[in-house]
């Protein structure tokens, strides 16, 4: 009778004793956690769920590590799986922060692309503009009264030219140049968002400009991202391209990797700045994912990235200054 009060006080009188509830617990997370490693490192992810999980894969090579720290206490052979996730996921992660600037003479171009969100802070837009002085601005989510409250903020005085696709709502895009804007037509055809390309008429030469913004892999729309980014056009072995704006996307997508292999480059991780977040923006937590870019041809190469703050929208603006090549 002893020996049976003992294991009911032992266990709570209910369910496994509490050693084995943590043994259980920390095998459930040290599993899920290579789950997440593999599917990233191999490129499995298939669904809404995962494919949004692997935009914060950064923030889960801490977690791991975290994780198997913690679990170092009670369960080693569960933490030395969650550490081996951690390393996993660490492998792809860590080397985007040690890029190096190009050091290749060429014409430059300089880009800057923001998601304004309907309503970002058009005296700000201006503002970098003056600053960092682009040759092209690719904007989106921009809608007529955005374009409106640009004028008046002085834009067009900076950018002259431009190919406008303003819509009420998420849906609307544009190009702003310093020099002139001709609008392709034809190119590609976008799925999602108005994705306006255009041909920059720079005084060394031409480049082609596309504003990206797919929808987000959230739900069913995660099919339909997949198809955009497919749909994006390959760099041309006539002239260079480049794809800049709200990818709704990340390196840790396959979709996205997929993108870059046929031909580009992601200016922020080519000088080590692919870490910095761009989403969610102005908001009580700071931002977590990087979704926002700069891809060029291969071809060209990298001098500078900036990842700045622009009042009144969620995404924060890319700036990057490429070397065309000769």
């Amino acid at each position: 009778m002893s020996t049976t009060v003992e294991q009911e006080r032992m266990t709570g009188g209910d369910g496994p004793p509490p050693r084995r509830r943590r043994r259980w617990f920390s095998w459930t997370v040290a599993v899920l956690l290579a789950v997440w490693a593999v599917v990233r490192v191999f490129g499995l992810e298939f669904w809404s769920f995962p494919t949004q999980l692997m935009t914060v894969t950064p923030i889960g090579v801490g977690i791991a590590a975290v994780a198997g720290g913690i679990m170092l206490l009670r369960n080693r052979r569960a933490a030395i799986v969650a550490f081996a996730a951690c390393v996993a996921m660490a492998a792809v992660v860590v080397p985007r922060a040690f890029g190096e600037p190009s050091t290749a003479a060429g014409a430059p171009l300089k880009v800057l692309t923001i998601n304004l969100f309907g309503r970002g802070d058009a005296d700000t837009v201006v503002e970098l503009v003056k600053r960092f002085d682009p040759d092209v601005l690719t904007a989106l989510e921009l809608t007529p009264r955005e374009v409106e409250r640009l004028r008046v903020a002085g834009l067009e005085q900076l950018l002259p030219y431009n190919v406008l696709e303003a819509e009420f709502g998420a849906t609307g895009s544009g190009l702003y140049g310093k020099h002139p804007l001709t609008k392709i037509e034809g190119m590609f055809t976008p799925i999602g968002h108005n994705m306006p390309a255009a041909r920059l008429d720079l005084p060394s030469g031409s480049v082609e400009v596309v504003a990206v913004h797919p929808n987000p892999p959230l739900g069913r729309m995660e099919a339909e991202w997949n198809a955009s980014l497919k749909a994006l056009p390959s760099p041309s072995p006539q002239v260079i391209r480049v794809l800049a704006g709200d990818f709704n996307a990340s390196l840790d997508h396959r979709a996205f990797r997929d993108l870059l292999d046929r031909g580009y480059v992601d200016a922020a991780e080519q000088v080590g700045k692919a870490l910095v977040p761009t989403w969610p923006n102005g908001r009580k937590m700071p931002p977590i994912i990087t979704i926002d870019h700069v891809l060029a041809d291969e071809r060209a190469g990298v001098k500078r990235v900036e990842v700045l703050d622009v009042p009144n929208t969620d995404h924060r603006a890319v700036f990057a200054e490429l070397s065309l090549p000769r």
